[in-house]
């Protein structure tokens, strides 16, 4: 469930920063209005109306591709980082479950009826009914034999 959210938000962002870039391409550029209370040289400048040249969208993709490349560096590097991490625990958790396996095993061979979760075991109601019905049946068997 968290991941599903964690990634719709990612999915949610990507589909912004397209609709961002798209609409950066597709609309022209609002022309700059400058207040003429600031002088007569920037009068000309607000006068004109500026088209974006293809090396301004050449450097708006490629901040994007750096952008999104140093994201990717930064995961893989945190990744990296947390692998001995990871590998450590479950190693750990490995040696842990054998290490119950094993001291299960010694107390079988060397208590064979000792069992440490009795209660736990699957079945042993259903054992212990089916005992009871055998008890009942030859307990009949007996008295109607006498």
């Amino acid at each position: 469930m968290r991941g599903e959210i964690e990634q719709d938000q990612h999915t949610r962002v990507l589909q912004e920063l397209s609709s961002m870039i798209i609409n950066i391409l597709r609309s022209p550029p609002l022309p700059i209005s400058f207040p003429s209370l600031v002088g007569p040289a920037f009068s000309s400048i607000s006068s004109r109306t500026s088209q974006a040249s293809p090396a301004a969208f050449a450097s708006l993709f490629l901040g994007i591709s750096v952008a999104l490349m140093l994201f990717g560096s930064v995961t893989f590097v945190i990744g990296l980082l947390m692998m001995p991490l990871v590998t450590g625990l479950v190693i750990l958790f490995y040696f842990v479950g054998l290490l119950h396996n094993l001291s299960e095993l010694g107390r079988t061979i060397l208590w064979p009826g000792y069992t440490s979760n009795n209660k736990d075991l699957p079945g042993k109601d259903f054992q212990l009914e089916c005992h009871q019905l055998e008890i009942f049946v030859k307990r009949n068997r007996l008295a109607e034999e006498h």
